[in-house]
């Protein structure tokens, strides 16, 4: 089924359900225009354009099955993030909380940054004040960002979370800050479901981190790059994502073990701004 096929089959589907474009285009997240430039075969759907146009048609997993696998044909895609910075970022937000709602697991290795579902506020701003974005965009990134860390209270998730020391002294706020947002880490992973674990710089290691990557099920990679966004979501490359992660979980501190650590760096934050 190539991309016009798939487009057309889309539009069949929403017309037997009988709703109407608009809504469902509110129900994937993205707009009317761009749900119609895909069922009339202008524009190719990611594979996560397919999975929430299928969740907001309400369709059976059977169908939802047949559909995924046409999207997945093309396993590997690339978005720019000008692309991204021009639908605007809060939106970003949104289509990666619908996909969150979707989810059961989630595992995510990051040897760059806390974890924007981690993040305090003040770190997001930080973050996002590399994108240069206007002071009302980065008010309604930051919002949008709030509003997905509902998912780290919700029943029926499993949210694992591995990251390297290196994230916990990156200073991209000042001490007092820094030491809020380790605190945070700290009540996060108190969470029943949630797991929270630091790969220590002091324990040998047979793999290198390379780049952050977040893997929902074992249907769906993302991976962040300077320039872009990739997916990816053929089998066989998951694969390869979830036992890099295993193996990184498995050197890292975790439980009691984990806040303690996380509590020298973060005293090490305080005892800097106290002198």
């Amino acid at each position: 089924m190539n991309r016009a096929e798939l487009g057309a089959a889309l539009r069949a589907l929403r017309q037997a359900s009988g709703k109407e474009a608009k809504a469902v285009a509110r129900g994937a997240v993205m707009s009317t225009s761009k749900l119609s430039k895909i069922e009339n075969g202008r524009v190719a759907p990611s594979v996560a354009d397919v999975e929430r146009i299928l969740t907001a048609l309400g369709v059976s997993e059977e169908v939802k099955s047949q559909y995924m696998a046409a999207a997945r044909a093309q396993a590997t895609e690339a978005t720019a993030w000008r692309l991204y910075r021009r639908m605007g970022f809060h939106r970003k937000q949104e289509q990666i909380r619908a996909l969150e709602q979707s989810m059961t697991l989630l595992r995510l290795f990051q040897p760059s940054l806390i974890p924007g579902l981690l993040q305090t506020p003040e770190y997001m701003r930080a973050v996002l004040s590399g994108k240069e974005l206007g002071e009302e965009m980065l008010s309604r990134t930051v919002g949008a960002r709030i509003a997905r860390q509902t998912v780290l209270y919700e029943h029926g998730k499993e949210l694992r979370f591995v990251i390297t020391e290196p994230v916990l002294r990156w200073r991209l706020l000042p001490p007092l800050m820094m030491a809020g947002q380790l605190d945070r880490l700290i009540s996060l992973s108190r969470l029943p479901h949630v797991d929270i674990r630091v790969v220590p710089l002091a324990v040998p290691q047979r793999d290198v981190p390379g780049h952050s990557f977040v893997i929902r099920d074992d249907r769906l990679v993302t991976v962040e790059t300077t320039h872009a966004e990739m997916t990816v979501t053929d089998p066989r490359d998951v694969a390869l994502y979830a036992a890099k992660f295993e193996r990184f979980s498995g050197t890292a501190l975790a439980g009691d073990t984990m806040r303690a650590f996380v509590e020298d760096v973060r005293d090490d934050f305080l005892h800097e701004r106290e002198t």
